[in-house]
């Protein structure tokens, strides 16, 4: 691997992101391709911040300063992808559910998933079952992804993946929710694909439902 792109993984790990940011335009000017940059760059830098927060080597304050530097990079590869046609990993709808305010775990697995390669759209907070249901339609999204923090606000999970059945879309998207107070049995209960504890597991848990799509 070229000795910059070890270099990129290093400052991406460390939350360097203005290093990433040149590091990311002196590999285009060497002539590598945006693709590769992201693939073996800044995809390989965060999947190693992943193992390390899986561990518990890195917190999540670490955890954001490195996806705030594949940020930088993946701004300057972004439009070169687009003209490139670089295939993503798979479209996630995020969002935390109706009822909840809380963004910083679902922002962190947006950052992450995105960071390895998954087109992401975004919800924001206090997301009405409807409107995931419209967002998986409209963008065609291979997962669905749902956060709580709150207890009163999980049944809302349930809601949804029934207004999912509802409109004809639950065969045609896998469903992952995570959150504080919400189990693996919880998420059986429900019928929701899978659960993802924290952010390095929801890459992982993505990963393997877009491969069973």
């Amino acid at each position: 691997m070229s000795d910059i792109l070890v270099q990129m993984q290093k400052d991406l790990y460390a939350g360097n992101f203005s290093e990433v940011e040149t590091a990311t335009k002196t590999a285009l000017d060497l002539g590598m391709s945006a693709p590769e940059i992201l693939n073996d760059g800044l995809i390989a830098g965060m999947d190693i911040v992943g193992r390390d927060f899986r561990a518990g080597d890195l917190f999540i304050p670490e955890v954001l300063m490195s996806a705030k530097a594949m940020h930088a990079g993946l701004e300057v590869l972004r439009p070169l992808l687009a003209e490139s046609g670089a295939a993503s990993q798979g479209k996630i709808v995020i969002g935390t559910v109706a009822g909840d305010l809380h963004d910083i775990g679902k922002n962190l697995v947006g950052m992450m998933l995105e960071g390895a390669g998954f087109e992401i759209i975004d919800l924001g907070t206090n997301v009405t079952p409807e409107q995931f249901v419209q967002a998986v339609s409209e963008n065609v999204a291979d997962v669905v992804g749902m956060s709580a923090l709150l207890t009163t606000t999980m049944l809302s999970m349930k809601s949804t993946i029934e207004a999912l059945q509802d409109a004809g879309l639950r065969d045609k998207v896998k469903v992952m929710v995570g959150g504080a107070p919400v189990t693996s049995k919880f998420a059986e209960d429900i019928g929701a694909d899978r659960y993802a504890p924290d952010a390095g597991a929801a890459v992982d848990t993505a990963r393997e439902l877009v491969a069973l799509k």
